[in-house]
């Protein structure tokens, strides 16, 4: 394993239309040891070989059983130890949410968790989704350190949005999803952007409908998050916010062992 590694996470919002708009130049330019994605939205079957087998980096897919929904991938410079993407849980499994890779360090979840915006029982869905998904983690914990990335769907305190008050009653700013995040942490896994920024007005996701990225009216509910064995490896967290193509931008982290 390389002594310093670079990841990053990105809800690209539908990998073939990420592709239409450059998503190959950005990820070889890039050049990070591993990248996760969340929403591709595709199957393997529906897309290109340079998606599928892109020079230089293996690939691991979860995608829904509904088409066109959801969907998780991390492709990696490292062979890992391990790859799964079933759990033996429906909640988890069914809609292609989480890609679990064993690298010599860590555990890597990427994981696009539920969006609890359509009404009370896809709240309600998330709500249990965050429940089942902790233990989950812990039970992985118990081998080696975690990392865990992708998309939330929640921010966490009033600083990682732009209108806290007008959000109150918003899901992924409901108190209850948000005793979740805390949860987490208090369970002993850190916000490793806020090891190095203490300030609002860092966002990775907009409202593409208002336009609210030009005047980053935002949400930060995009995160990698680690175990606290892995603190003192954490060189680096941050937001790529100049980087275009969905609706969310790319987080990242930079680990040194």
């Amino acid at each position: 394993m390389p002594k310093r590694i670079s990841l990053i996470s990105w809800n690209v919002n539908g990998i073939r239309a990420a592709e239409r708009k450059g998503f190959l130049d950005w990820f070889h330019k890039a050049k990070h040891d591993i990248v996760c994605l969340q929403e591709t939205k595709a199957h393997v079957g529906q897309l290109s070989d340079k998606l599928v087998h892109p020079d230089g980096y293996e690939s691991y897919w979860s995608s829904a059983i509904r088409k066109g929904y959801s969907g998780t991938v991390i492709y990696s410079k490292i062979s890992p130890i391990f790859a799964e993407t079933s759990f033996g849980d429906p909640f988890l499994d069914g809609e292609g949410r989480i890609v679990l890779l064993e690298y010599e360090k860590f555990f890597l979840f990427n994981v696009y968790f539920p969006n609890g915006g359509s009404g009370p029982e896809r709240l309600k869905f998330k709500l249990e989704f965050y429940k089942r998904f902790l233990s989950l983690a812990e039970s992985y914990r118990k081998k080696k350190p975690i990392i865990i990335t992708g998309d939330v769907n929640t921010a966490h305190t009033e600083i990682d949005l732009a209108r806290p008050k007008e959000n109150a009653n918003t899901s992924g700013f409901m108190p209850i999803e948000r005793e979740w995040v805390d949860k987490l942490i208090k369970a002993g896994y850190i916000d490793t952007f806020r090891m190095f920024e203490q300030e609002g007005g860092h966002y990775s996701w907009w409202d593409m409908k208002t336009n609210s990225r030009s005047r980053n009216v935002g949400w930060r509910i995009d995160y990698f998050f680690v175990s606290k064995e892995l603190q003192k490896h954490v060189k680096k967290a941050w937001i790529a916010n100049n980087i275009l193509g969905s609706d969310h931008c790319p987080v990242g982290l930079e680990l040194s062992f």
